[in-house]
Formats: structure tokens, C-alpha cells, sequence
């Protein structure tokens, strides 16, 4: 899979990890998320290893998230040419948001999330829409992504913040 689709399903499983307006912290957070596919682009048959964006089991990853991702979104989203995150709703509990994508992968999606105790965070993003395969043309898709995540605590250490836009 192209770096750019990689990077556009990254980006949304991302924005999954909501903290509350009181209580979110900026700092080292491991997600782990479960992503499920209602219209996969891959033919009927073909297995999603779990190393594969394309399913499989559980992803860990680790996300540094900054004080600026928390003003701007409430979550480490990385938004990119393709990819824009607009009405973005945020109170004490939840956050909730819609992702518009051009490009090679094109549709919307809805981001909803919720934080409770501090350190713990759920979220799920639901997209619709289709995926450019280069010589396979355009094929429809339909995904949803679940996470939890945990805080680790305030340093970061060799793990890099998402680049955010400048919008």
C-alpha cells in the first residue's frame, strides 16, 4: 500500500485518542487500535496479515501528543493535503468530528471519542468512501476503527509529535 494511503489511515485511527478538556495531558500515550473493514479494496479471499493496514489484529502504537494537538483537536491528528478535519465539537467528556479526504482516497468520515478517568481514552472513526488503486481504478470502501489508549506519562522520549497544519 502507497506510503500517502498508509499515512491517511494512520491519521484517522490517530484521531481516535480524544482527551477531556480538564483533564488531557500532553505526553506519551500508547493506543492500541482494532481497525475492521465493512467494504475492503482488496479482492474477496485475500488475508490481511496482522502487520497489514488492511486489518488483522490489534495495532499498538506510541503517540506523543502536545499541548497544541489538545487546544487545536482534542487528539494527535496529522492532517495532510488529502485529509481535512473540520466541525470539530469538544466539552468535558467527548469530542466528536468529521474527516473530509480528496486525493487518492476519497469520502468522509466521523470521529467520536470519549475520556473519562485521566488516563484512559476510547475512540472510533467510521469512514466512507473510495480508494484509487492505480491500474485496478477506483474501488469503494467502508472501515471503522476502535481504540483505547493509556497514558504513559509526561515525556515523550524518542517518539516525535504528528506534524499538524497550519490552518
Amino acid at each position: 500500500m502507497p506510503a500517502t494511503r498508509l499515512s491517511i489511515i494512520l491519521s484517522c485511527c490517530l484521531f481516535s485518542l480524544a482527551l477531556s478538556a480538564q483533564e488531557r495531558k500532553p505526553g506519551l500515550w500508547e493506543m492500541t487500535t482494532v481497525m475492521t473493514w465493512q467494504q475492503s479494496p482488496m479482492p474477496p479471499g485475500m488475508p490481511a496479515g496482522a502487520n497489514s493496514p488492511f486489518g488483522g489484529g490489534p495495532r499498538t502504537t506510541q503517540i506523543c501528543l502536545t499541548q497544541e494537538q489538545i487546544d487545536k483537536y482534542g487528539a494527535p491528528v496529522s492532517e495532510s493535503r488529502d485529509c481535512q478535519v473540520i466541525n470539530i465539537v469538544k466539552n468535558s467528556s467527548k469530542m466528536h468530528a468529521e474527516m473530509v479526504c480528496t486525493g487518492r482516497m476519497a469520502g468522509r468520515g466521523s470521529l467520536d471519542s470519549s475520556f473519562g478517568d485521566g488516563i484512559h481514552a476510547k475512540g472510533k472513526v467510521h469512514f466512507v468512501g473510495t480508494i484509487e488503486l492505480g491500474p485496478q481504478g477506483t474501488k469503494p470502501v467502508e472501515w471503522t476503527s476502535e481504540s483505547t489508549s493509556t497514558y504513559k506519562g509526561p515525556n515523550c522520549g524518542t517518539v516525535k509529535p504528528l506534524p499538524t497544519s497550519a490552518k
